[in-house]
């Protein structure tokens, strides 16, 4: 009995451990001396290798038809990108051509303005010329019926009362300008004399009379009866121009503190007081730059 166990302990069964070793489930699976594991047959195997390689053949030609399309796409871009840099190209030439042409535009815009000022500075001075010896006469009431030989007699009855006696002689043309509208019936009589001394002359006196007298002159004095005590003004027969910026002088004055302004043959002149000196008045812009000086 002893010997049958020590034989069974001592010695296995090789034959035993060789059938299980050929049974384990390692190689039941697949053994790479013999081939394909059992249960698994040579077309299945071959079936498998095909359905992977038509995954990796549609794969990769999914991979190429996107590339594909990229390239085409970036190809697309790239053309787009040109015509934009042409356009843009096209573009800053058309843009340099018109700022060449407003360039060219401002230029003869610019030398247009300067000689329409000159154009209009000559037209006053010879506006300035023809009016040389004239003077005007604000204020005055309109006669029913008012003739040439009524406006005369004023002026002779004025002359006489200033003590500067005025000839009809003397009095080369005379009229009263007309209104812009019908209402506006008292506006100013142009009187145009002899000479340029004696306009002037007339004026001084005129004047003075004023400075003298309490009483300044008035309807009365150019031998009215009717409104008598309506004041009246004389001065310069001044151009559109002269008129224009003599309005400014005067707001200028009144703005600033100048004491004087006044005119003389056909000029504008501003004076801040008896110290400071005298500006000749030219432009608006003259005007506006000196309404803009700090006291």
């Amino acid at each position: 009995m002893h010997s049958s166990l020590n034989r069974a302990i001592s010695d296995p069964d090789m034959s035993i451990c060789a059938s299980e070793e050929n049974e384990s489930p390692l190689n039941a699976v697949f053994d790479r001396r013999r081939g394909p594991a059992q249960g698994v047959t040579q077309p299945q195997l071959d079936a498998f290798r095909m359905e992977i390689r038509q995954l990796i053949t549609t794969f990769i030609t999914s991979q190429r038809e996107e590339l594909r399309q990229l390239s085409t796409k970036i190809q697309e871009i790239q053309d787009t990108n040109k015509s934009i840099e042409t356009s843009l190209a096209h573009l800053t030439t058309k843009n340099e051509e018109l700022k060449h042409k407003i360039d060219s535009l401002e230029d003869r815009s610019r030398e247009d303005r300067e000689y329409i000022v000159f154009l209009e500075d000559k037209l006053d001075d010879l506006q300035l010329l023809s009016r040389k010896t004239n003077f005007e006469i604000k204020g005055v009431p309109k006669k029913e019926s008012e003739t040439k030989q009524d406006l005369i007699e004023m002026v002779v009855s004025l002359s006489e009362t200033v003590n500067f006696k005025i000839n009809k002689t003397d009095i080369k043309d005379i009229y009263r300008i007309r209104g812009k509208k019908p209402e506006h019936k008292n506006t100013p009589i142009v009187v145009e004399t002899s000479s340029v001394l004696l306009k002037t002359d007339f004026l001084k006196m005129a004047k003075t009379f004023n400075i003298r007298n309490k009483t300044k002159l008035c309807a009365k004095h150019l031998g009215m009866k009717s409104h008598a005590d309506t004041p009246i003004f004389l001065s310069e027969n001044l151009t559109p121009k002269a008129s224009r910026l003599h309005y400014l002088a005067r707001d200028l004055a009144k703005s600033k503190g100048y004491k004087f302004v006044w005119t003389s043959y056909g000029k504008i002149y501003v004076r801040k007081n008896e110290q400071s000196p005298i500006i000749m008045i030219k432009t608006e812009q003259q005007v506006h730059k000196l309404l803009l000086e700090k006291d």
